[in-house]
């Protein structure tokens, strides 16, 4: 059976980046380092003995970070949802994924690390609330007024 994971490219900063997301979830875990080699070197230009890919888990999502160069960077097209079922876990992980992170949060619960990743941090009911369309303007407006979410003003929407 296939499985999916997802590969963040960055500069140098997967060893750094895949050691801080483990820090923010409790239920994750580095898998696996890998190191380039001298093969290819005249092709990804990278030191041998330095980190090529970290393989890590978040909350039973299989990750790997690859430190590709330059080339490409994050872009919030792209972006990680965290589904939290209270305020806490909301505030928590807001706060931490945030830290160093753009402080120009964007709406509807997005941010953006400081690693340059985008995340949203929203509650696991806001599917199922959106079932409703009467339901979802209410909870559309409040969306575009927050950044940070607000699980009460959301629940009463």
């Amino acid at each position: 059976m296939a499985e999916i994971a997802i590969c963040l490219w960055f500069d140098n900063q997967a060893e750094d980046a895949a050691r801080f997301y483990t820090e923010v979830f409790s239920n994750s875990r580095i898998i696996q380092t890998v190191y380039y080699g001298e093969t290819g070197y005249e092709v990804h230009g990278r030191k041998a003995g330095s980190v090529m890919t970290v393989q890590f888990e978040l909350e039973g999502i299989h990750f790997t970070a690859l430190n590709g160069g330059p080339l490409f960077q994050h872009s919030p097209a792209t972006s990680i949802e965290v589904h939290c079922d209270t305020q806490e876990e909301i505030d928590h992980y807001w706060e931490r994924l945030g830290e160093g992170g753009n402080p120009e949060a964007q709406q509807c619960g997005w941010l953006q690390d400081k690693f340059g990743v985008s995340w949203q941090i929203v509650p696991r009911s806001l599917a199922k609330w959106m079932e409703n369309p009467q339901r979802a303007e209410r909870i559309m407006g409040k969306l575009l007024e927050m950044k940070k979410l607000d699980l009460k003003t959301l629940e009463l929407a």
